[in-house]
């Protein structure tokens, strides 16, 4: 007796299409929670558009800048910028020595001392 195919044919065909259907649907769903997570989490202060601050310093008995805070802690390093070198950023109505400057004065403070008999 000959069987009639064309049902189970059809059958699994429509389960295909229902199962890419389906799973379009998920990666659908996967995508906008990401998005959603991603827009809920809370963003470092770079992120959320405010700019990292600028600094000036006098080096050398002239004015030098802009400066990061990366570049502050090279000059540390290098012995151009100690405490008593006069520094300014924007919001700061003169110059001052780093020492005054509390965010220099952290950037001074954190870094490590130099290594005694110079390299490792």
């Amino acid at each position: 007796m000959a069987q009639d195919n064309s049902d189970s044919f059809g059958d699994t065909a429509e389960r295909w299409a229902e199962m890419g259907i389906g799973m379009a649907l998920a990666g659908q769903m996967g995508r906008v929670m990401n998005q959603t997570m991603a827009e809920s989490m809370p963003k470092p202060a770079r992120e959320q558009g405010a700019s990292e601050r600028l600094y000036y310093a006098a080096i050398d008995g002239r004015q030098a800048g802009p400066f990061s805070e990366t570049e502050i802690v090279r000059l540390i390093g290098d012995k151009k910028l100690v405490k008593e070198t006069l520094v300014w950023h924007q919001g700061m109505a003169q110059w001052k020595q780093a020492q005054d400057v509390p965010e220099i004065l952290r950037i001074i403070t954190l870094s490590p001392p130099p290594l005694e008999g110079g390299t490792v």
